[in-house]
């Protein structure tokens, strides 16, 4: 994820930041589904989209009040 897209995950509301994880993770999930069958070449991708989803839940727990 490059810097800008980090900094833009900071101006979204939590409810965004929510849509934006059950979206990589449904993606993350097909991506380990394509791995299994062996269809997926780029096996990179899986690391990214879980530091992506990482990054997304770091923000969420910096954003939710105490």
């Amino acid at each position: 994820m490059k810097t800008k897209d980090k900094k833009a995950l900071h101006g979204k509301t939590l409810q965004e930041l929510n849509a934006q994880l059950l979206e990589a993770r449904n993606e993350l999930h097909s991506l380990k589904l394509d791995k299994s069958l062996i269809k997926l070449k780029n096996t990179r991708s899986i690391f990214e989209k879980r530091k992506e989803i990482a990054q997304i839940l770091t923000i969420i727990k910096i954003k939710e009040p105490p």
